[in-house]
């Protein structure tokens, strides 16, 4: 199947934000140019209506078309488009069922609203969607509404048919081999490919090797919230783990860490998470692909501090950024 083989080649995927105008309405022209502005950063995909797209979307009607503007921006069939589903079943149904119609190749199915349905509910819950569109999991971080999912769960979800990969994004180390461990005890870890969602622990993940004693495993790329941002560079380190699986020198080390201090100004841990879509929209706006941070809930804003966070790291790791190459392409992609 060509969409697992892309899968598996590795991918920059980057969780798409919403572009808003002052009055919190859908600024299609810069929701383009964002989409724009990823692939001409060589990602390899786009996620849309998840979490950084503010699950909010479907209170609001924009939900189809926010789908349907990237669908119209990723012509080429090699990128790989996702579409965010959640909710009970008629809800998630009915969303996967939008995204097949405007030709997404796949959703990446949060569980986040059941919450206190049992492993076969939730296993049923997953078929049914895989019926209508191939699946991707979603280990979502319990900070932002996630849920604990335990080795059970992912061993039989791996046993689903139409399961294609596994973004995985608990932030923490002992359920991230969990989850690992899971697919590669199913048997099927050449079907399933792995994409790390730990905002917290990027280069690592993609630079890890697991071995369960049935033999190496790897992520094949990333899915991620961060890659929102500075996303030529993203592709660069992509790159740059793929090459050193077996040789992390310190400057790798280094580098990942220097990551992790970025993504924490962006991310605010230091207040739960609170200003994290915030956090990503500031940095797109010091670029010119935002206008303004706002999103949908008016109360959601940078926590006390975030500003002066953002400003540090942007200061200490200007390698980490991609502002000439936005730079240069901003008028094109605003056009």
């Amino acid at each position: 199947m060509r969409l697992r083989e892309q899968l598996h080649s590795g991918l920059v995927i980057p969780a798409h934000p919403l572009a808003l105008n002052s009055q919190r309405q859908l600024d299609e022209r810069r929701q383009r140019a964002l989409t724009r502005y990823y692939l001409a950063a060589g990602a390899g995909g786009v996620a849309i209506g998840v979490h950084t797209t503010q699950f909010a979307i479907r209170n609001v009607g924009l939900l189809e078309p926010v789908l349907a503007l990237a669908a119209e921006e990723c012509r080429d069939p090699n990128v790989v488009k996702i579409a965010g589903v959640c909710g009970r079943r008629k809800q998630a149904l009915a969303e996967a069922e939008l995204a097949a119609r405007l030709h997404y190749h796949a959703a990446l199915l949060s569980l986040a609203d059941l919450k206190d349905e049992s492993t076969r509910q939730l296993l049923d819950h997953t078929r049914a969607i895989a019926s209508a569109i191939p699946v991707i999991g979603f280990y979502l971080q319990p900070a932002v509404g996630g849920r604990l999912l335990p080795y059970d769960f992912w061993r039989q979800f791996a046993e689903v048919e139409n399961v294609v990969a596994v973004k995985i994004a608990p932030f923490n180390r002992y359920q991230t081999i969990e989850v690992i461990r899971a697919i590669a005890d199913s048997g099927r870890a050449r079907e399933i490919a792995m994409y790390t969602g730990n905002d917290d622990h990027i280069l690592l993940d993609l630079l890890s090797v697991f071995d369960f004693g049935s033999g190496p495993m790897r992520f094949s790329g990333g899915l991620l919230g961060h890659w929102a941002v500075w996303t030529k560079t993203a592709v660069e380190h992509l790159a740059l783990a793929r090459q050193h699986h077996d040789s992390i020198s310190g400057d790798l080390l280094r580098l990942s860490h220097q990551i992790t201090d970025a993504n924490a100004a962006m991310f605010d841990p230091a207040h739960n998470f609170r200003g994290c879509i915030p956090g990503i929209h500031e940095v797109l706006r010091r670029q010119g692909l935002l206008e303004g941070r706002w999103c949908l809930n008016p109360d959601e804003e940078l926590s006390p501090g975030q500003n002066e966070e953002i400003d540090r790291v942007c200061k200490a790791y200007p390698f980490l950024q991609d502002d000439d190459f936005v730079k240069e392409h901003l008028d094109e992609w605003l056009h």
